[in-house]
């Protein structure tokens, strides 16, 4: 059973990760700054009693369920936004009305982005998250504990087994292939 001290010191170890994950994620710091802060109380709340060492496969697991269910909270309320975007207010003049005259999006956020940019950037990470799967087992860890993750060379290469010259091969390979099977597919990053 983990200890309230090891509880805090693997939160406290696993904070700044799972923010660049969740912004990753959903692009906006305030959300990825909930989404952990609720994945860590869910962790802390439900799971605090298991052993340390199945801390940070809970966690992950966690920070993942938390995220899809901010991305469908957020299909929900955009859903209630559209279906209502037509209703002027009742102090106002219909035909004067118009709702994005009265609501502008914020510049760079997921509101402004057109649809055919949602379209197109939702393709190219479904076809990245296809071609991560594709690589070989050892140079998929590699690459998600060390891109992803945002772990260290040291930190890596002790988490899989291996030396951080066979860390950094493996990345190297990952990041070639990756990028080779992109370009083949008419996307550049």
């Amino acid at each position: 059973m983990a200890t309230d001290k090891e509880l805090g010191n693997f939160l406290e170890g696993v904070e700044r990760r799972a923010f660049k994950h969740a912004l990753y994620m959903v692009r906006n710091e305030e959300s990825s700054l909930d989404i952990v802060q609720e994945a860590m109380i869910k962790l802390a709340e439900k799971y605090g009693d298991k052993p340390a060492a199945e801390l940070p496969m809970l966690f992950q697991r966690i920070l993942q369920n938390t995220i899809l269910d901010f991305f469908r909270r957020e299909k929900v309320r955009n859903t209630w936004v559209s279906l209502f975007s037509n209703i002027a207010p009742n102090n106002q003049d219909d035909d004067n009305f118009d709702l994005l005259e009265n609501f502008a999006s914020e510049e760079g956020s997921e509101a402004a982005e057109s649809v055919a940019d949602k379209l197109e950037r939702e393709q190219v990470l479904n076809i990245i998250d296809e071609e991560i799967k594709k690589l070989p087992t050892r140079q998929r860890e590699a690459f998600l504990m060390r891109y992803w993750e945002d772990m260290d060379v040291a930190e890596t290469a002790t988490a899989m087994g291996c030396s951080e010259g066979s860390v950094k091969t493996h990345c190297s390979r990952a990041t070639h292939a990756l990028a080779a099977s992109l370009k083949a597919k008419g996307i550049h990053l």
